[in-house]
């Protein structure tokens, strides 16, 4: 479905930043429809499936550290949550840590607020989802004035050292800012209010969020403009058609994946010897 690398098409250039000239329903790189994207989906499964087992048997064997972060950011109603159960979700469960940053506890704001996120890193053959992440703090943190504009810039000086660490550490850092526009997000809101079954996810707070608008647009730029370094992209995900994000988060994480896994380990023992003894085990319990 897509003709060129979508690591390639959704990276972010260096440079100045302006999400009013992206539009959040395009389709960039899938050569379909709304109906081709199941297939497509479960095109990815086989080799997600295979490239992650190859990276945790690499971890396990011992002869390889490397490990994945997928970073998702967006505006309320962007689908984080809908990106993990669809695109996360062709993955190994069992090989996958998702971890949901909310609002800081005293303990965490007790100390820097890389802390947290430290605490929270994917270890060697897993892949670690963050739904939302660092860049709260330089978003809310910016937005809400919840501290002084030194220590913001302070810290994206901070976040550019730490993900350059953590690549450095044999992380591969995957950035998606899922992009929606204004009405993409009245939609969504209304849509809660409409269904009984979705005012759990419906929260007034939601709505003062969103009257502040082009200030996190502004915050969200001045992140893809200081924080996209060559060690740690960012990628804009369309994200006004959820089919379309959901699979381009797939094939982003298919195409590092791909690009990380190492070969599966070569066994530290004579194979067939080990054959030779199991065969002779064959009587066992007869």
């Amino acid at each position: 479905m897509t003709t060129t690398r979508l690591t390639d098409a959704l990276r972010i250039g260096r440079g100045k930043v302006d999400l009013s000239a992206y539009d959040s329903r395009s389709t960039p790189g899938f050569g379909g429809t709304k109906r081709d994207q199941p297939k497509a989906l479960e095109s990815l499964a086989g080799p997600l499936s295979d490239n992650q087992e190859r990276l945790y048997a690499g971890a396990v064997a011992g002869t390889s550290d490397r490990r994945v972060l997928v970073v998702l950011q967006g505006m309320d109603t962007s689908g984080k949550g809908g990106t993990v159960r669809n695109a996360v979700g062709l993955l190994d469960p069992q090989g996958v840590t998702v971890t949901s940053f909310k609002a800081p506890t005293a303990d965490e704001l007790a100390h820097d607020f890389l802390w947290r996120v430290e605490r929270a890193l994917p270890q060697a053959g897993e892949v670690g989802i963050f739904d939302r992440s660092h860049y709260e703090d330089v978003l809310i943190g910016r937005v809400r004035e919840l501290a002084d504009p030194a220590e913001i810039e302070r810290r994206y000086d901070a976040i550019n050292a730490f993900e350059q660490s953590l690549v450095d550490s044999g992380c591969t850092i995957i950035k998606c800012f899922l992009h929606i526009s204004p009405d993409d997000q009245l939609e969504r809101l209304r849509a809660r209010l409409d269904d009984p079954t979705k005012h759990w996810k419906y929260n007034a707070a939601d709505v003062d969020e969103r009257l502040l608008w082009p200030r996190y647009q502004e915050a969200y730029e001045t992140v893809l403009e200081l924080c996209a370094t060559d060690a740690a992209p960012w990628y804009v995900v369309p994200s006004g058609r959820k089919w379309y994000r959901n699979w381009a988060v797939a094939q982003l994480l298919a195409e590092h994946l791909g690009d990380v896994a190492p070969e599966w380990p070569k066994a530290d023992f004579d194979v067939e010897v080990e054959r030779q003894r199991l065969d002779a085990t064959a009587d066992v319990g007869h």
